[in-house]
């Protein structure tokens, strides 16, 4: 069965209860979370309990060898999460045998969590778990809970492989929540292009963080980089510590002005870290224990405290840029105010095309359900290294086969065929010396870690792998570390170490990379407009090629350093659409003529040879924007073999929600807009404007309630241009390709980072104008398919993003990608607009082929 109810409303309880019971009638129970902290915060309830019978016990990374083995000698209640089932547990299952003869409950926590490529595997490592337990005699109780799973029956069934009773109705009481919609301003600066900066989402996070901490309040702030929640925590803590020595250690201002006297020992920098992953595992439980205590008022986080660990007494979140889904937005926001007072959240849009138009389009947030859980266990990238290791553990049978799916069969044959698995006439069976489970890396890390290393100590600061050191420790990088920030001066991959020294510089790094694509194969197509959608599979060839140099609080470009690192494949799914020239605006002729007919207008992967005119319609010179860090690529997957080539994920865990719709019904009047500096902008509904103070609804001026979309005309130099409307065809297509890659995420779960694209004015696969946006993950993960089942609501949002923006030419709130390997060049904002009005005129009737 599956529980999806809100935060805080007693899942917990839900499960332990049968959980007990089941303990103390003799049988044994486990429970699966996706990270290590909601691990350790529910053993310490169990063990609260005090209960004669119950042996609970974390089997995790950070359990020790002394520990483990009393585990599995004596433990009746195992607490672990999917990586250590699929490494250790499963393929040891005979170290696990009484355990397993007596396991009657297995508790799948936060299962929303399990979603894209991270979710398939996970999906598959369960049903091996039904074959383990079946072999000794056993079939338990899955309990799946969840506080914001869409179609929570679905979900789970997808999961499990099993028929799912779902429990929906919640009738807890929780207090008040106060969301607020946070859009820094645009600044001074100057970006790519001449293109106007908008304040960070970072700096701004920081700012309030700094004054909600001087003025009390418990806050969480959650960013999206562990370089970000070192940045957030760091420049918090100095605000505070320069506060401090302006008004005196033992005083701070209240919100009336006056001085308010606090405890001598107090020191407010002090009382503010930084959490993430990668720190020591007595590290993290000692901050969480801090913050539980009160001890900490502020802490900068990843999405490693998103899930259900127990942090009540927070009064306020910050949520440092559109997390990526609605379902993460709410279970951000649902950390405050678990105890059931009333609390505050506040989402600060980022310099994001899909954070641009969620603050002036609010009802895309509220009133809408979370979205569906997107995962495909069927993927054979996913699905043939299972098989294998399901085989290593127990040979596969032909009654196995249902258990894992249709597609079983024929990934068996390829898999037969590659040498991995041996057929006789009693089943499959793995014959290697190696280890099966190597072939599936369920995390998508794809190979041996990366070791950070102090060069001047010798000190291993952490370690990142290896297809995300790319593009994080790249010679040059920035690479923040519990608050001290070092420069990688070498990365060699080779022996898997990146080399950093002790530095302070006031920027911070982002990698550039580029990307050839070719079309496969065309799974499904459909008109759209006077074009055609297209939905298939594609090989796509990136390499990181630069990284550029920011600012740490404006933002500001500082320049960009070229790189040479190895070129990484892989194939999966895409969506892509094309325009025929008939449709097209009309060219100008004498920029035309310029070209033999051989010739396109694609751009160089340099950005200084952006404007270049190339023999021959190379994808090497194609407009793109790739997934970076934890989706970086894999190496190239032997042709048709499922095994090869790890897909990758990123950071998939999403939790526990802000339950029920925040403004919806008579509730609405309950809420309020938050501002405390005047250089903010605040948005509800279409307000966007400076705020002071404290406004409802019902206060917000007339006069502000109307947004000018700011559309000017803009044309990158040098290039073609139609003579009606002096559009640049190439950067129209690709200021729409960017900006599509940042509206996907509200109509698939997935995150800007877990997906690319390539646009040029003419491909050499479909001989048009075409856009593609991909998977950034071996095989697909249902991302791009999501994309092409919604795409005029997608498009249709994708075009409304760019015009709503204030800014002339475009900027990163609508058409520009931190991620372009081409410097952002070209780029024509209204150009996009006017594709997206052409691909979005009515569709001919037509069946889809």
């Amino acid at each position: 069965m599956i529980i999806s109810t809100g935060t805080a409303s007693g899942k917990s309880l839900a499960y332990l209860v049968p959980a007990v019971t089941s303990l103390l009638q003799g049988s044994t129970v486990l429970y699966l979370t996706p990270t290590k902290a909601l691990a350790a915060d529910q053993l310490r309830t169990v063990r609260s309990l005090g209960l004669d019978g119950v042996r609970p016990a974390a089997f995790d990374g950070d359990t020790p060898a002394e520990d483990r083995a009393w585990a599995r000698r004596h433990a009746n209640y195992v607490l672990t999460n999917p990586d250590m089932l699929h490494r250790s547990m499963l393929p040891r299952h005979a170290a696990w045998n009484s355990f397993w003869r007596r396991l009657r409950l297995v508790v799948v926590d936060e299962c929303h969590g399990y979603r894209g490529v991270f979710g398939s595997h996970v999906a598959q490592i369960l049903r091996r778990l039904r074959r383990v337990a079946a072999k000794y005699g056993s079939r338990p109780v899955f309990f799946l809970a969840s506080a914001t799973a869409s179609e929570p029956g679905t979900t789970g069934m997808r999961l499990t492989g099993l028929e799912m009773a779902e429990v929906t109705r919640d009738a807890s009481p929780r207090g008040a929540t106060t969301i607020a919609l946070w859009e820094p301003p645009l600044t001074d600066l100057r970006g790519e292009g001449g293109a106007p900066v908008r304040r960070t989402a970072t700096a701004e996070a920081a700012d309030l963080l700094a004054d909600l901490v001087l003025d009390g309040v418990r806050t969480l702030a959650f960013v999206r980089s562990r370089r970000a929640a070192e940045t957030v925590a760091l420049t918090a803590r100095g605000q505070l510590h320069d506060t401090e020595l302006s008004l005196g250690v033992h005083a701070r201002p209240s919100r009336a002005g006056a001085a308010t006297p606090v405890l001598p020992e107090l020191r407010l920098a002090e009382k503010v870290a930084a959490y993430r992953a990668g720190y020591l595992a007595e590290d993290r439980r000692g901050l969480e224990k801090a913050l539980r205590s009160g001890e900490l008022l502020g802490l900068a986080t990843t999405n490693a405290l998103e899930l259900g660990v127990d942090v009540s007494g927070l009064d306020a979140v910050l949520i440092a840029g559109w997390p990526g889904t609605r379902a993460s937005l709410w279970q951000q926001a649902g950390r405050a105010g678990r105890d059931g007072q009333d609390a505050l959240a506040v989402l600060i849009a980022r310099d994001d095309p899909l954070d641009t138009y969620l603050v002036h389009h609010p009802e895309a947030l509220f009133g809408h359900p979370v979205e569906a859980t997107v995962l495909d266990p069927d993927n054979p990238y996913v699905l043939g290294p299972h098989l294998c290791a399901a085989a290593s553990e127990i040979p596969l049978t032909d009654e196995d086969l249902s258990i894992f799916g249709p597609a079983a069969a024929g990934v068996l044959d390829e898999l037969v065929g590659k040498g991995l698995l041996r057929r006789r006439t009693t089943g499959w069976f793995w014959t290697s010396r190696e280890w099966a489970v190597d072939l599936a890396d369920i995390r998508g890390s794809g190979g041996a870690p990366i070791q950070i290393v102090e060069v001047e100590t010798g000190r291993l600061l952490g370690t990142v792998d290896e297809a995300s050191a790319h593009s994080t420790v790249h010679p040059g990088a920035v690479h923040l570390h519990r608050g001290d920030t070092f420069l990688v001066e070498e990365l060699d991959l080779d022996a898997g170490v990146a080399l950093v020294t002790s530095a302070q510089p006031d920027y911070s790094t982002f990698a550039r990379d580029i990307t050839e694509i070719r079309i496969i194969e065309s799974l499904r197509s459909r008109p759209l407009g006077p074009g055609e959608l297209h939905f298939g599979t594609v090989e796509v060839t990136r390499q990181v090629i630069s990284y550029s140099k920011r600012h740490t609080q404006s933002g500001e470009l500082l320049g960009d350093t070229p790189l040479t690192l190895p070129p990484r494949t892989l194939q999966t799914r895409s969506a892509w659409w094309t325009l025929p020239n008939t449709a097209l605006p009309q060219t100008d002729k004498s920029a035309t003529n310029q070209l033999s007919p051989n010739q396109t207008d694609l751009v160089q992967s340099g950005p200084s040879q952006a404007d270049a005119v190339q023999d021959g319609p190379t994808q090497a010179n194609a407009i793109q924007d790739g997934p970076t860090q934890a989706n970086a690529f894999q190496g190239a997957p032997v042709q048709g073999n499922p095994v090869q080539g790890n897909p990758v994920q990123g950071n998939p865990v999403q939790s526990d929600p802000f339950q029920g719709d925040p403004l919806q019904g008579d509730a609405t009047q309950d809420r309020a807009l938050f501002a405390s500096r005047d250089a903010v902008s605040v948005s509800l509904g279409v307000v966007s404007a400076p705020l002071e103070g404290v406004l409802g609804p019902a206060e917000v001026p007339q006069e502000l309630l109307s947004s000018d979309g700011g559309m000017a005309r803009g044309r990158t130099p040098g290039r073609r241009a139609a003579k009606k409307r002096d559009i640049d065809l190439g950067g129209a297509a690709h200021a729409a390709e960017h900006a599509a890659i940042g509206l996907l995420p509200l109509f698939a779960t997935c995150d800007r980072w877990d997906i690319g694209g390539v646009s040029t004015e003419l491909h050499p696969d479909t001989g048009l104008l075409t856009v593609f946006v991909y998977d950034g993950h071996a095989g697909g993960a249902g991302f791009a398919e999501r994309g092409y089942a919604n795409a005029v609501e997608w498009l249709t949002a994708t075009r409304d993003a760019i015009a709503a923006c204030e800014c002339d030419h475009g900027c990163p709130s609508c058409i520009q990608s931190p991620k372009c390997g081409n410097g952002n060049e070209p780029l024509d904002k209204q150009g996009a607009i006017h594709l997206l009005n052409i691909l979005l005129q009515p569709e001919p009737e037509n069946s889809e082929t």
